[in-house]
């Protein structure tokens, strides 16, 4: 019985066509493309459902709504099929692999995002390689976790970021191995893959209001008093090196003390693309503790908000969540004792 895989097209350049105003999605525009592709005709694929979302949008404009609709689409259609393809402008790419990882808890099929960055109508597009592996790998069912295709590497959701935005290599996971490579064969790294789950729970997310702060030299924290208001409910701080912030005379105290006694969460991680946060570590991160800070070691910021997402939709406590924000919940981060 042959393989059956569920393609979500979302939008993206994927599907982009020309206009006046530059490339912009267009309906049914992939599905035509699609049905031309030899690829797709082969005995060796897998049967394919294309599951067009209305209206079609640059990744730029996806939000938790957008996020939700592609949880429940995959938990609408689970047991249908054995993988799903989610196709996904590059742009925020990572923070919906990232968000869907959370929301799909006990995942025991392949969820694979994949896009492109030169659109299918365009002669040297990368769009058919992405593609085709993609649903190669879902109809496997080898990866039983939320992960992200691109250019010959298998990435965890939660661990990508995009490097480049005109480099056909646009996605790393600096601070985990890629979980399979597809060159002449698709090779699977089954050590870096996460087990099998045993009962898909879908976690749709609540529109909270989360907010990510970037340390730069001489930085005024006074300046963002006005950010830290009783609606914000988190923040996610990126500090210099392991988690250090220039602490004399900026306002930091006040910031994190207004935090507190509005509830609002402060997640620290690293401004560097590899390596981890630790607070505490060094005398210049001892306020961020003091202050009542959580450490985000070595996420990346797309999944530090995700998670924060995620954790607030649960309407868990504050000590829960600051807790959960340190613990590997989807292959996130690093246990600390090993990082």
């Amino acid at each position: 019985m042959k393989k059956r895989v569920c393609i979500i097209y979302t939008g993206g350049t994927i599907g982009m066509v020309p206009s006046e105003q530059g490339y912009v999605p267009r309906k049914d525009y992939l599905a035509s493309q699609m049905a031309r592709m030899p690829e797709f005709s082969s005995p060796d694929m897998p049967e394919y459902d294309l599951v067009e979302f209305d209206p079609l949008l640059d990744s730029s404009n996806m939000s938790v709504r957008e996020w939700n609709q592609i949880g429940a689409a995959i938990r609408e259609r689970y047991f249908d099929y054995d993988g799903f393809v989610v196709l996904h402008g590059t742009d925020t790419m990572a923070y919906t692999a990232s968000a869907i990882s959370f929301m799909l808890e006990g995942l025991e099929k392949p969820v694979v995002l994949t896009g492109s960055q030169i659109p299918f109508c365009e002669l040297r597009s990368d769009a058919r390689d992405n593609l085709t592996t993609a649903v190669m790998i879902a109809a496997q069912g080898q990866v039983p976790e939320v992960c992200l295709y691109f250019s010959g590497r298998l990435l965890r959701g939660n661990r990508a970021t995009k490097l480049s935005a005109d480099e056909l290599i646009a996605f790393d996971s600096p601070n985990y191995p890629a979980l399979a490579k597809a060159g002449v064969r698709i090779t699977l790294s089954p050590q870096n893959i996460r087990p099998r789950g045993t009962e898909l729970r879908v976690h749709l997310f609540q529109p909270v209001q989360i907010a990510v702060l970037k340390v730069f030299p001489g930085i005024r924290f006074e300046v963002f008093e006005n950010l830290v208001t009783s609606g914000v409910k988190g923040i996610v701080l990126e500090a210099f090196g392991a988690g250090n912030i220039p602490s004399e005379g900026n306002g930091l105290l006040e910031l994190l003390d207004k935090a507190k006694q509005n509830g609002t969460i402060v997640v620290v991680c690293t401004q560097c693309l590899r390596g981890s946060a630790h607070i505490g570590a060094y005398e210049a991160s001892a306020e961020l503790k003091k202050g009542g800070a959580v450490c985000g070691y070595d996420m990346t910021v797309e999944a530090a908000v995700a998670k924060l997402y995620y954790l607030f939709s649960q309407e868990y406590e504050e000590a829960q969540i600051k807790a959960a924000m340190e613990k590997d919940l989807r292959g996130e981060l690093s246990v600390p004792e090993l990082i």
